[in-house]
């Protein structure tokens, strides 16, 4: 007698096309996210979107990060972003990493490019720059770097930008040979040396100033060797010209 064949439980499977199916819509995906990678963006509307969010961040290239506080609002001149101040700091920047390469200088007490309060500055240290007690600047990669620095201002600097030379020692004397009685005149002659090489090599005078500011203002401790050579520097500072309120307000300011 013949056995009666089982009706088989099993699920039925799915259809041979769904997989083939699956399959292309695989392929169609890849297809499109392979051409949306190699598409050309809009590099003026990348652009903006970039300034809009340093703007939200308050990382502006080329001008401060102002703190929350209220003396430090008033106080502060930030520059104002634009394409040329964003174009000068990152010519000065590559400037000095040229420089670094070119004297084997990356490491140590060298060349920096830096923020600060009333916008940024290139601080120039006074060892690779000047003889002991000395304000002539006989280096040659030294005055081939500011060379450059017054080729970027003129090219791409804003008119709006003020520079100011600041000069600043440690706290030791200058040496009995050197001609300068004191740290006053030292730091003075330092950064009205900077000042004439730039106007030698064709920035504005109408930018430029001097200021001396000695031993008072270190930004390291004068106890060892290494601070005293931080703190023997030159800084040439760029900052947003201030109108006649503007000026009148800050020495209000002051006064207050």
């Amino acid at each position: 007698m013949a056995k009666k064949k089982c009706k088989c439980e099993c699920p039925e499977c799915m259809p041979e096309w769904l997989a083939t199916f699956g399959d292309l819509m695989s392929l169609l995906l890849c297809f499109f996210v392979l051409l949306l990678s190699m598409s050309t963006m809009d590099a003026k509307k990348v652009k903006e979107a970039i300034g809009s969010l340093q703007g939200a961040l308050s990382v502006l290239e080329g001008g401060t990060q102002t703190e929350v506080s209220r003396e430090r609002i008033q106080k502060a001149t930030p520059i104002v972003k634009n394409e040329e101040t964003a174009q000068t700091v990152n010519r000065l920047q590559q400037a000095i990493t040229e420089f670094k390469e070119m004297t084997q200088a990356g490491k140590g007490n060298t060349i920096t490019l830096q923020e600060g309060e009333e916008g940024f500055f290139i601080r120039l240290p006074a060892d690779i720059t000047f003889a002991p007690g000395s304000a002539e600047i006989t280096n040659q990669d030294s005055l081939l770097f500011l060379k450059r620095i017054a080729i970027i201002i003129k090219e791409y600097l804003p008119k709006n930008i003020d520079i100011q030379i600041r000069g600043y020692t440690d706290n030791l004397p200058p040496p009995k040979n050197s001609p300068y009685r004191d740290n006053w005149d030292l730091s003075a002659a330092r950064a009205l040396s900077v000042l004439k090489i730039l106007i030698k090599d064709g920035v504005d005078p109408k930018q430029l100033s001097a200021a001396a500011y000695g031993e008072y203002h270190p930004i390291a401790s004068n106890l060892t060797p290494e601070g005293r050579a931080k703190n023997r520097r030159v800084e040439i500072w760029f900052f947003a010209k201030k109108n006649k309120e503007e000026l009148k307000q800050s020495i209000l300011d002051k006064v207050q």
